[in-house]
């Protein structure tokens, strides 16, 4: 089984390369430290299944996964991250990994999960499947405030229609505010999202199921 590792950081990868060569059976073919290397990595390396992490320097690893379901469909994509919040999960689900597990997890675990989403499967850590169920039923895909807890209940309302792409003027006219009040609310959103551009606001957002139920302004 060949597999490539996708993390930024050197010593986990080495330690979770040792963790996997452990077992004859697996090959670690690659490795990549930015979103932007993983399709040459896995152009040049063919694995079997691709071990990502979701936080990486140049864009997020959802991005990435997203992009590979659109290039290499068939190809597995296995989360191995520190986040471990709802929001995370779901947008694991939605760009299309077939399995998700929090760092910390052991060898065994670890190895279990590469072989199943290898073989066709989908894995999940114990603790994240209970939650599967209750996150992919009802309004709580689309519940901003609870998939970004840091943003007020007028700021969620906001970002789900900077998601939808209106702009501010259209917002205003939407939530009956003025619109330097909206600008304001924009401008906190993208501080709490740690975001530069509307852009990016919306592709956060839109990883996390946000902004798909309307048209544009």
């Amino acid at each position: 089984m060949r597999v490539l590792l996708v993390d930024d950081h050197p010593l986990f990868r080495a330690g979770l390369r040792a963790a996997l060569e452990s077992d004859p059976g697996v090959v670690v073919v690659g490795e990549a430290e930015t979103a932007g290397e993983v399709p040459e990595a896995v152009k040049a390396n063919g694995p079997d299944v691709v071990v990502m992490d979701i936080s990486l320097p140049d864009a997020s690893g959802l991005e990435a996964t997203r992009r590979l379901a659109e290039l290499t469909p068939q190809l597995p994509v296995l989360m191995l991250t520190m986040a471990a919040d709802d929001g995370s999960l779901l947008a694991a689900l939605q760009a299309g990994a077939r399995g998700y597990l929090v760092k910390g997890a052991g060898r065994e675990e670890v190895l279990h999960a590469v072989r199943t989403v290898a073989a066709g499967g989908a894995v999940f850590g114990a603790d994240i499947a209970a939650r599967i169920t209750t996150l992919l039923s009802g309004s709580r895909m689309r519940d901003a405030g609870q998939l970004f807890p840091t943003l007020t209940a007028r700021e969620a309302e906001v970002l789900d229609l900077v998601a939808r792409g209106y702009d501010n003027h259209r917002i205003a006219r939407e939530l009956f505010l003025a619109e330097k009040t909206v600008r304001n609310h924009v401008t906190h959103i993208f501080e709490k999202l740690d975001v530069a551009t509307r852009a990016e606001a919306v592709a956060r957002a839109r990883d996390m199921g946000l902004g798909d139920t309307g048209g544009g302004p």
